[in-house]
Formats: C-alpha cells, structure tokens, sequence
C-alpha cells in the first residue's frame, strides 16, 4: 500500500466516524493538549525565577504549577460559587447549610456572554462553510450589524416604553442587525456567484471596509459628545436584553443566550429538512452534481453568503443590546473566533453550541489565570491556542477527507461509500 493510499485511508476513516467517534476524539485530542501543555508549563517555570516556588519535582523547583494553571483555566471561568460576602458565616456547617452558594456569579456571566456571542459567530461561518463558501468576513458583518442596530435604536427607543415597548425594540435591533448583516455579506456574494471573484479575499477586504466605515461614521457624525471614546449615545436600559437572573451590570441576558440556542435549532432544520437547505448542502458538498440535479448555483451561492451574513449581524446586535448597550469602536474579533469555533464543531450547527462554551470558557479562563497566577499572559495565550489546535486539527482534516478522498474508496470496514 502506498503512502497515498495511507493518507486516503486515515482521511476515509475519519470523515467516516460516527458522533460518538469524534467525540472520544475530540476529547483525546484535549488529553494530549494538556499533557503538551503540562510539559510547557514545567519547562517555563523551571527558566523563571521566583522567590517562592509554586512547587518541587525530582529535586527541581518550578515557579508554576500545571494543575493550579488548568484548574483556573477551565473551572475558574465558572468562578466562585460561594459569594465572598457569605464566606465568613460558612464556619464548620458550610458544606451542609451553604448559606452562601452563588452559581450565578459574574464570572460565569462572562463566560456565557462570550458564549452567546460565539454562537451566532460561529453558526453563521458555518452556514456558509457547508454551501461550500469560504466566509471570512463574518467580523465585518458583525460590525456592521452592530452599528446599523445602534443607530436604528436610538431615535425609536425614547418613543417606546415597557415590557411592550421592550420586545418592540429588539425584534426591530434584530432585524435591523440581519439586514445590515446580510446585506453587507451579500456583495461578495454577488462577487462570487457571478463574476467568480475569490471570496476569501473580498471578504477579507471587507471586514477593512466595515471597521474603517465604522470609525468615520462615529467618529464624525454620532460620537456621543459627553465620552472622550469613540461610540453612540448609550441607548436606555429598556431598549436592552432584560438580565432576568443575573446582575444588570454582569452585561449578559440569559433570554440572549436562550435566543441563540433556539437559531441553531432552527437552523439544523433548515439545512436537514428544507429544500433551501438541500441545495445549500449539496452545491457545498458536489457543485457540479447539485447544478446537473437543478439546483441554481449562482442563487445558492447569493443566499448561502447572505444568510451567513445575516446571522453574524444577529450576533453584532445581540452584543450591542446584552453586553454595551451602545456601538464602541474597536469590536472584539468574534467573527474570527467564528472561523475556529464552526470548525471545532465540524459545521453542525447543534456543534455549535458545545464549541462555543468550550471557546468562551477557555476565554474567560484566561482572564482567570492572568490575574489569579503568575503565568505570563503569552504563556497563557499559548496554552489556550495549543487546546484549540488539537481539538480543531481533527474535524479540519475530516473536511479535508470530505473533498479530497475518492467517493468511490471502501472504508476499512469494507462498506462502500
């Protein structure tokens, strides 16, 4: 057998592996990550220096220790579950009366938040991947679905008051979000399906177009004049996602995050049991053969594109209306942080959601370990991206059997494909 055929074979088997399969891969791929990352951890803090040091192995002192450094990583960005008000009135029955126990604490609002935002990041770079498009703009159409659902609010939100009122404002700051979103996605789009101009570069381009548009407009005409930043007038606190369980200033809304969950849902049934999904999922898996079926490819590639925007820009105007409550400049890269989450999740959407909690929870982590140890930030940074690399480096090359193998090879079971 040839290397190729090795190659073709180990390609096969994993674009052949069922859930369960990719799970218990994904989840090796995590072990190993962190055996990895043990390994830098000790051998960075053996060259540090320390006055005391965290701990002593084989005679050899380290200023660091793994396990501290992974325990704040993952469960740190759930946080303390005990309030530290309560913590003194614990005493000796504080594992049976509890008085103190606090689950929803901000930290895991910060996570969940990140979270939330992900989502619609990741599902909408999804949608696109799996009609066979490569969307790496969804950043400037998170841009400009925030912006657009800033302004759009401002002038209607002081006319419209109450639990009414409410609902009003963000049914409006949603669309308004999926039009600017979609719309914007929709040029390379149109680019792509009729001049056959690379989409991966004008999207790219694009997201330039988006922040630069951004910063002129706010800038010049609606920077709020009180605030030496560059962003809009705050809108009022009724225009916003209620927090309902949480604190109003954690800035996250679980009614947001339950939003988030029922898009993917729906969007799992719009690519599994839709003819709009079907044509979505065949031109991106045989474009060839979805044309010779009767699909139009110049109208999937428009609707796949848009749709992919108009998701990002759901995700630009649930920030704006959860976490800011107004446009600031300088929007964290959550469409590129997308890009990892779809792939983490092999573009499921259901995968979606599980690949952005363990991305948030690795973001909010970091904050975590940066102030809870002495781990340097970029060791930090190292850490969180080697997790990502191992867990993402399966599913990447499980699409990359998807378009490279043969159609007509048997997998090592002997079933025909």
């Amino acid at each position: 057998m040839t290397l190729r055929d090795r190659v073709y074979d180990l390609l096969d088997r994993l674009t052949r592996a069922s859930g369960f399969e990719r799970v218990l891969i994904s989840l090796a791929a995590l072990t190993l990550s962190m055996i990895v990352g043990t390994g830098l951890i000790l051998f960075a803090g053996l060259l540090a220096e320390c006055s005391s040091p965290a701990m002593r192995l084989f005679g050899l002192s380290f200023c660091y220790d793994p396990l501290a450094v992974f325990d704040k990583l993952f469960l740190g960005a759930f946080g303390d579950p005990i309030n530290p008000a309560f913590k003194p009135l614990q005493g000796e029955f504080a594992s049976i009366i509890r008085p103190g126990f606090d689950p929803l604490n901000g930290q895991l609002a910060t996570t969940l938040s990140e979270t939330t935002i992900l989502i619609f990041a990741g599902v909408a770079v999804a949608i696109a991947f799996r009609a066979g498009i490569f969307n790496i703009g969804a950043q400037g159409q998170l841009v400009a679905g925030a912006l657009a659902t800033a302004l759009a609010l401002l002038p209607i939100a002081p006319h419209v008051t109450g639990a009414v009122g409410t609902l009003l404002l963000l049914i409006v700051g949603l669309l308004v979000g999926a039009l600017a979103g979609g719309a914007f996605a929709a040029i390379p789009g149109a680019l792509l399906a009729y001049f056959e101009a690379n989409e991966v570069i004008t999207t790219i381009m694009l997201n330039f177009v988006a922040t630069s548009t951004a910063l002129y407009l706010v800038a010049n005409h609606f920077k709020d004049p009180e605030s030496f930043a560059n962003q809009t007038v705050a809108l009022p606190d009724h225009a916003l996602f209620p927090s309902v369980i949480f604190e109003a200033r954690d800035d996250f809304s679980i009614l947001a995050l339950l939003f988030g969950i029922a898009m993917l849902l729906g969007i799992w049934y719009l690519l599994n049991h839709t003819a709009i999904g079907y044509d979505i999922r065949t031109s991106g898996i045989q474009p060839d053969a979805a044309e010779y079926g009767g699909v139009n490819a110049e109208r999937t590639i428009l609707t796949g594109m848009t749709l992919s925007g108009a998701l990002a820009g759901i995700g630009g105007a649930v920030y704006v209306l959860m976490m800011l409550g107004n446009f600031q400049v300088g929007v964290p890269d959550y469409g590129f942080d997308g890009i990892t989450v779809s792939i983490l999740a092999g573009n499921n959407p259901l995968g979606v959601g599980f690949a952005g909690l363990l991305f948030g929870v690795l973001k909010s982590g970091s904050v975590v370990v940066d102030v809870g140890t002495d781990v340097p930030p970029q060791l930090v940074g190292v850490l969180r991206g080697l997790i990502i690399l191992f867990v993402a480096m399966p599913e990447f090359f499980r699409m990359i059997g998807k378009r490279v193998v043969p159609a007509d090879r048997h997998d090592p079971r002997g079933e025909q494909e």
